[in-house]
């Protein structure tokens, strides 16, 4: 396995692709609602991260039809979007959405609630990005990539949520998917020695059920086998000497955690 550390220069550009990420998922947060349908969700989308002087990732990867993943409810990931499909008071969307900037990627997740929310939903929105950094804790030059995995799992597992299985995180760079792949459970080994300069896509997928997935028909939307809810929280990252960096922060996000 050939995991490739980036350039202070790489890095940089992948810096400016998170920045226009972190804008984008800003924006849409604001546009969550009763009564939008998912594939304006993706056309604003998809015009944001263009006027900020990006690409999308996703537009056309391996046959993706759509800028921005939106998965409703029981939705794990890769909802492709659709004018028939509108959120609803109570509805959870998770928004997966990558942004090429001068040829690099950064790749984030968010999950939002529609309206008023049930409690379960609510906790399990926030338990899923609060997993996240459980495994940011060990995400540091010397430390051992699943340690990271072992962390988010520990921590989601013992609320009685599913960690899904079946989809990992991933390296992220040049390109979207890069070696390596990142759990979100614990590994029978330690994995692969961080190193600084590393860049990672770290994304828990966290069930309120079983974390059994199954494929629709559509080749693309990943939805739980037990039709629970699903949560989806991404961020890219560079590993350093001490506490990762994180690419994709919202200014909301910074302000209310203090994480940068």
């Amino acid at each position: 396995m050939e995991v490739r550390v980036k350039t202070p220069g790489e890095i940089e550009l992948m810096r400016k692709a998170g920045k226009i990420l972190a804008q984008v998922h800003e924006g849409l947060a604001k546009e969550i609602r009763p009564g939008i349908s998912t594939q304006k969700i993706d056309q604003i989308g998809e015009e944001m991260i263009r006027s900020f002087g990006g690409e999308p990732s996703f537009l056309g990867y391996c046959g993706y039809p759509a800028s921005v993943c939106v998965s409703v409810n029981e939705e794990v990931v890769h909802g492709i979007p659709s004018p028939n499909r509108i959120l609803k008071e109570g509805d959870i969307v998770g928004l997966d959405i990558g942004v090429i900037y001068q040829g690099y990627h950064s790749d984030a997740a968010r999950t939002h609630g529609v309206g008023q929310i049930k409690k379960e939903a609510r906790l399990l929105i926030e338990r899923t990005r609060q997993s996240f950094f459980e495994g940011m804790k060990y995400a540091t030059a010397g430390a051992h990539l699943h340690q990271i995995s072992k962390a988010i799992g520990a921590y989601a597992m013992k609320f009685g949520y599913g960690v899904v299985r079946d989809l990992c995180g991933h390296g992220v760079g040049a390109d979207l998917h890069e070696e390596p792949e990142i759990p979100n459970y614990k590994c029978f080994t330690r994995g692969i020695k961080l190193r600084q300069g590393m860049t990672l896509a770290v994304e828990p997928m966290i069930n309120t059920g079983t974390w059994e997935v199954v494929w629709m028909d559509d080749g693309w939307t990943v939805v739980t086998a037990d039709l629970s809810l699903s949560a989806h929280y991404e961020n890219t990252i560079v590993i350093t000497e001490n506490k990762p960096e994180i690419l994709t922060l919202t200014d909301s996000e910074i302000a209310e955690w203090g994480y940068v």
